[in-house]
């Protein structure tokens, strides 16, 4: 069932799944504001195989980086890998099926610190195996409400739910239109006539890092100056009593309702095939990250600005942030790609493959 596993555990797998990574299309720090947001999945991918172990402890190997950690199932989280999967692990437990002891083997293609949410498709693979092996009765939504359990919970990120839910549904080839509130999503055909292109800057980011807390932590003070549950809640009519707050409360608020409407226009732009709207509301959602949640970098902005002057109709930061990766809509990916690496010869292309 996993070569990998059997090799590493000289037995084979109970279960063996995988999970895609996600590039975020529009709707960027929106999740956790209950807000919209348009991700589509990658073909890239973690493969996990799992199988029973030694009594209250997990022993995983992962190949990406040549090594095997073992810890006790009761271990608190060390600011490692391995905490992806135990609190994986933990948070099946806490549905009443406790794991007395696993072995764990991980493969996988995506790349780390690039933005395009490898710890999601390492959650939702893990998850999919252990649901596989023992069973149970959890469907795909339910998957990703316990991956980002597992990731905000025990391994301490304040994650929104987009990046496990585009990983556990999403479908390749497609947008998936989410309301983060609701949880109801809808699949949104891509452009016939362009492609996106994902390419790393070179720069990587962790988001466990403070910036990410802190974005978090100024939208939920800006939702509470501005009498709402969460900035959900507000529209751009809004935006008057937005720019009322104090620095930098305002810009933060105005990035999260204008980057909703963004995404609601963009799922509209999408569904009549028109690119050439959807690439002027990317642009316009960097520039909302770069100047009102100032999440970008310098190599960032060059690198959109390079993708905007070799022929891309729309260029943005996607992910969280701080590093990482730039989405592109360009006409034919393999022939721009060469021209945006000449001019930026350590940036490499993630998607399309």
């Amino acid at each position: 069932m996993s070569a990998l596993f059997t090799k590493t555990f000289g037995t084979d797998a109970a279960a063996t799944e995988k999970a895609p990574a996600r590039a975020n299309l529009l709707g960027e720090h929106t999740d956790y504001n209950n807000g919209f947001v348009l991700p589509t999945p990658l073909p890239y991918v973690t493969t996990v195989a799992v199988g029973p172990g030694k009594p209250g402890e997990i022993e995983a190997h992962a190949a990406q980086f040549n090594e095997t950690l073992t810890r006790r199932l009761d271990a608190p989280a060390h600011g490692d890998w391995l905490d992806y999967v135990l609190g994986c692990v933990k948070v099946i437990g806490q549905q009443g099926v406790p794991v007395e002891g696993l072995r764990v083997a991980i493969e996988s293609d995506v790349p780390m610190g690039a933005g395009i949410s490898s710890s999601a498709a390492l959650e939702v693979a893990t998850l999919r195996a252990l649901r596989r092996w023992l069973e149970l009765s959890i469907d795909d939504e339910m998957l990703a409400r316990l991956g980002q359990r597992a990731e905000s919970g025990y391994v301490g990120m304040p994650c929104g739910i987009m990046d496990q839910m585009v990983s556990s549904v999403g479908r390749p080839g497609t947008a998936l239109f989410l309301d983060t509130l609701s949880l109801d999503y809808q699949h949104v055909p891509l452009p016939r006539s362009h492609q996106f292109a994902v390419v790393h800057s070179g720069v990587a980011h962790r988001l466990t890092d403070g910036g990410y807390r802190q974005r978090r932590s100024e939208c939920e003070a800006a939702a509470a100056a501005l009498n709402v549950g969460s900035l959900r809640a507000l529209d751009v009519d809004d935006l008057p009593a937005v720019e009322a707050l104090p620095e930098p409360l305002n810009r933060r608020a105005r990035h999260v309702i204008t980057e909703n409407r963004r995404v609601l226009d963009g799922v509209v732009a999408l569904r009549a095939d028109d690119a050439q709207t959807f690439g002027k509301l990317m642009v316009e959602s960097h520039r909302s990250q770069r100047d009102d949640y100032a999440v970008s970098l310098p190599e960032i902005d060059a690198l959109v600005e390079t993708a905007l002057k070799h022929g891309a109709i729309g260029a943005r930061l996607t992910g969280g942030g701080f590093g990482g990766c730039i989405i592109a809509l360009v006409p034919d990916a393999k022939a721009w790609w060469p021209a945006v690496s000449a001019d930026h010869p350590d940036a490499w292309l993630v998607f399309p493959r």
